[in-house]
């Protein structure tokens, strides 16, 4: 087989350490994605564990040198993934859940409950009861029913809570992901805050901090800033969350802020003493990942339409946000080809990526997609009755499997 030629490169969009071997292939973790489709089947998500590992060592790192008193957080409604979990865990992160399932996730992992914070806009009461009962460290309170049902089955218990913001922030995005507007579903009205506070010590709980996210896949730092400025006017407390929200780069041309200066902006208007936490998600995970495809037909008409084997049954993000992804030929990087890569499903707007430039496209080409590790296992569906996808951890050249393949099986497991 030709070898890449030499102009080919590995963007940074690409896993840390990934590479084109001898063969021309790429690897990522050290292993050979054409191989580990081969191997595994493809659609496929596959991790760089060391990706992940050393991207929260880096946040770790940012913001320890410039403080004492912080906590990072892993939001892990981006990769809800027991081995995910566990990894953050062994780093020393502590851990967002937004839900019930998320929450099962966390512990079952062996995620601390005491480094648990429990996140939601409408948790219901068997949520908050099993936050309750775990001993999560805090629950993050959005609204005054949550504060109502709280009193009812915190007892006199004193539950430990931080209060949702909403600032009044709003970042450059797109406007699904933008929670921090004055017109947000999430949280406290800043109108609202002083009743949130009374309200809550009240109703017995033991008021911890305040808690805000202008939104995700922020580039403009200048936010952050801002919303320290919003939350220093609202009183001193021992806790105050920022959020996460730092972008990442989906194509070559993205180029995000880097961790440290996200972290200098999140701590420069911090009071001192103060501890203060991020949740990073998408920015832990999203470049770690990439996603193997199948080419399966090839059509050559108004535009070179490459249909693979998954589509938006693994990852959403294209049909919901307009988001954009590279591509390439797993062994053959560079190309001239102007191509829109589809999906299998009934849809027309079933495009996962649009005018991307490909190396000659067969049927039976392995193609990649990077920056697929947040949101893509997160968001994958089962519509048209696909099973979802594996999850392959990779290091060192070795892969393992984290999560199986769903089977058809699966799909009736449910049934009655």
């Amino acid at each position: 087989m030709a070898s890449a030629p030499q102009t080919a490169t590995v963007s940074h969009v690409y896993p840390l350490g990934s590479r084109l071997n001898e063969r021309g292939r790429l690897e990522v973790g050290g292993c050979d994605t054409v191989e580990l489709a081969r191997e595994f089947g493809t659609p496929a998500y596959v991790y760089a564990e060391d990706d992940m590992r050393a991207r929260a060592r880096e946040f770790v790192e940012a913001f320890s040198s410039r403080t004492e008193h912080f906590e990072i957080v892993y939001a892990s409604k981006a990769f809800p993934c027991v081995a995910a979990y566990r990894l953050m865990a062994e780093e020393g992160l502590s851990c967002d859940v937004a839900s019930g399932g998320e929450l099962h996730l966390a512990l079952a992992s062996g995620f601390g409950p005491e480094r648990l914070y429990m996140h939601g806009n409408n948790k219901s009461e068997d949520e908050l009861r099993m936050a309750i009962e775990a001993g999560v460290a805090q629950i993050v309170v959005d609204s005054f029913d949550e504060i109502d049902r709280l009193e009812r089955l915190a007892g006199h218990d004193r539950q430990r809570v931080m209060l949702r913001i909403t600032p009044g922030i709003k970042p450059t995005t797109h406007s699904y992901i933008q929670t921090g507007q004055e017109d947000s579903k999430f949280g406290f009205a800043l109108s609202d805050v002083h009743a949130a506070v009374e309200r809550s010590r009240d109703a017995g709980l033991e008021l911890r901090g305040l808690h805000a996210h202008i939104g995700s896949q922020v580039f403009e730092l200048e936010a952050y800033e801002r919303l320290g400025e919003v939350l220093a006017q609202l009183g001193e407390w021992p806790l105050v969350n920022l959020g996460g929200g730092l972008a990442i780069a989906y194509t070559r041309d993205d180029a995000p802020p880097s961790i440290a200066d996200y972290a200098e902006a999140l701590l420069r208007r911090a009071p001192e003493g103060v501890t203060v936490l991020c949740e990073p998600g998408r920015s832990l995970v999203g470049n770690a990942g990439v996603t193997l495809y199948t080419v399966g037909t090839i059509k050559r008409d108004v535009r070179t339409y490459v249909a693979v084997d998954g589509g938006m049954s693994d990852n959403l993000r294209p049909m919901l946000y307009d988001a954009r992804y590279e591509a390439e030929v797993a062994d053959r990087f560079g190309g001239r080809t102007l191509c829109t890569i589809a999906g299998k499903h009934c849809e027309s707007g079933d495009i996962l990526v649009r005018d991307v430039h490909l190396d000659d496209p067969r049927p039976g080409d392995v193609l990649v997609v990077p920056a697929t590790g947040a949101y893509g296992y997160a968001m994958a569906n089962n519509y048209n009755a696909i099973p979802r996808p594996p999850v392959i951890f990779c290091k060192d050249g070795d892969a393992r499997v984290v999560v199986r393949r769903e089977t058809y099986e699966d799909l009736t497991a449910r049934d009655g």
